[in-house]
């Protein structure tokens, strides 16, 4: 879904799109939320109630990861990426590990 295809989803279905936007963290940028929203809309219909949790909680593995550079399990991780695939994040920030960061500085 390009970012078009995402407005327009929403706009056809506003109701969902509504009770998309209660998911929405105060903490959360625009940004952050407009990438996380786009997550939840690609795959809401895969996990409908009593998995609607389960959804969430993936969405923030993915968001945190790409925004926080978080860590996950690799497992869960992968999921999250599968899922996401296709969303493009504009300016997402690129984390490296402190081992990578000592690595650098030796050379």
């Amino acid at each position: 879904m390009a970012s078009g295809d995402v407005e327009d989803f929403i706009e056809q279905n506003r109701q969902l799109a509504d009770s998309v936007e209660a998911f929405r963290s105060i903490s959360e940028s625009d940004k952050h939320w407009k990438s996380r929203r786009e997550f939840i809309l690609r795959n809401i219909n895969d996990y409908e109630d009593p998995h609607l949790d389960h959804l969430l909680a993936l969405s923030m593995v993915w968001a945190n990861n790409v925004f926080l550079g978080c860590r996950y399990s690799a497992d869960i991780l992968e999921k999250a990426r599968v899922m996401a695939e296709g969303i493009v994040v504009e300016d997402a920030p690129v984390f490296k590990t402190r081992d990578e960061i000592m690595q650098q500085q030796r050379k």
